[in-house]
């Protein structure tokens, strides 16, 4: 009798766990968009100031500064799976409560501030999770693609949620919020059907065991480095905070202009990922960082004066394949060099900067384009992303020589 020899698993989506963390990732990644469109475009209609957007990046980042250490150490003593379960169905209470808001017309700029921290507790403790989950989904030897295709469908849902719930808005803020709601819990349930298990070391919960993952980064230059250069890049560069003003006000296109323009990015970062997932970056790896911020900051610029609906959505598309390449460098960096026990408090940290990056970016955002003007404010952070750039070139020249993802010690 001839014994059929088993095929070799040659992606990472022929593996269950994989495939049920990349669909909740989607799903979830769908509704946080979809609330972070209606949210956007509703504090500015009520206020119609683009301050009170920055606010709410504010409220998000707050949360996020306090709590992000022990997010990371709840991340390593916890089952990761189950922090997820919890975090989305946060999100879904939330499009819970703004929907009922809306449709009892009691939605209020505090309310609104009060959801959005409530998401960006949420988030900080649900994003160091799924990280730290990811390399348990799959086998070493696939994980670069797992990367790859994973932060794809994050990509795919940050295109479709916008442009749902642009869509959506022709039936009100009320339908946007319900159907938010009712893909977060969606999410929710699929990370209850996982069965991966997280390497727990029991640790007491000390300054030692908080801070561990800021000492881990800290010892190792290449990382910290690339991680600073994301942070400041998008601190400085951000403009998605400001686009409702720009749907609004500049390019006049209405709030399913502004679900289209959220899109933009994600287009050119899915783009960029599929690309990655087949070719990867076998050489040069550092020198392709600093030349995606390079590319980054000067699209910023781009978009920032420009007038034109088709170039301003070209600019967003690349700035989002620009984008995807230190987001797949970092990430490749952070996570196949972290052992299993420590890769919540490391992500924890990684999150810390993203989230000061993006949330504190649109504060930072709103304030700028409340004192200097939307447009001006946008271009002043595109060069001051190429500044900080150079610096961190000059300051870490082991990120910027770095060849291959392998070498990161």
């Amino acid at each position: 009798m001839t014994t059929v020899a088993a095929k070799p698993k040659t992606s990472p989506f022929h593996y269950p766990e994989f495939v049920l963390l990349s669909l909740s990732r989607f799903t979830g990644t769908l509704g946080w968009q979809m609330l972070g469109v209606a949210i956007g475009w509703q504090i500015y209609e009520i206020t119609h100031d683009p301050f009170a957007i920055g606010l709410v990046g504010l409220s998000q980042f707050l949360p996020s500064v306090i709590l992000v250490l022990f997010a990371g150490q709840l991340a390593d003593q916890m089952d990761r799976k189950k922090i997820m379960a919890i975090t989305h169905s946060i999100g879904a209470f939330v499009g819970a409560v703004l929907m009922l808001g809306e449709m009892d017309a009691f939605v209020t700029p505090a309310l609104i501030y009060a959801c959005a921290a409530l998401l960006g507790i949420a988030r900080i403790f649900g994003a160091p999770a799924m990280q730290a989950l990811l390399p348990n989904s799959v086998p070493p030897d696939q994980f670069s693609k797992a990367v790859a295709f994973n932060s794809s469908m994050f990509q795919v849902g940050t295109i479709l949620g916008p442009a749902l719930a642009g869509a959506l808005f022709y039936f009100g803020a009320a339908t946007v919020f319900c159907v938010a709601a009712l893909l977060m819990a969606l999410a929710s349930f699929l990370n209850t059907q996982m069965k991966t298990t997280t390497a727990i070391v029991k640790r007491p919960l000390t300054l030692e065991n908080l801070f561990a993952g800021i000492l881990f980064i800290k010892e190792r230059p290449i990382l910290l480095g690339a991680i600073s250069l994301d942070l400041f890049a998008v601190l400085f560069a951000s403009v998605i905070a400001l686009l409702p003003v720009y749907a609004k006000d500049i390019l006049h296109i209405g709030p399913q202009g502004l679900g289209l323009l959220r899109c933009a990015p994600a287009i050119g970062a899915v783009a960029m990922s599929l690309w990655l997932a087949k070719h990867g970056l076998r050489a040069n790896a550092g020198r392709n960082m600093f030349l995606s911020i390079i590319v980054f900051a000067v699209v910023t610029i781009i978009f920032g004066i420009s007038t034109n609906v088709y170039l301003s959505f070209a600019m967003l598309a690349l700035l989002g394949c620009a984008d995807m390449v230190s987001v797949y460098v970092r990430t490749h960096m952070m996570q196949m060099n972290t052992p299993d026990e420590m890769r919540g408090r490391v992500a924890s940290v990684n999150m810390l900067f993203i989230t000061t990056s993006n949330e504190l970016g649109d504060f930072e955002s709103g304030a700028m384009a409340a004192w200097l003007g939307t447009v001006p404010a946008v271009v002043v952070g595109g060069v001051l992303s190429l500044v900080v750039a150079g610096i961190i070139a000059w300051r870490v020249p082991s990120l910027r020589n770095l060849k291959t993802l392998e070498e990161v010690k």
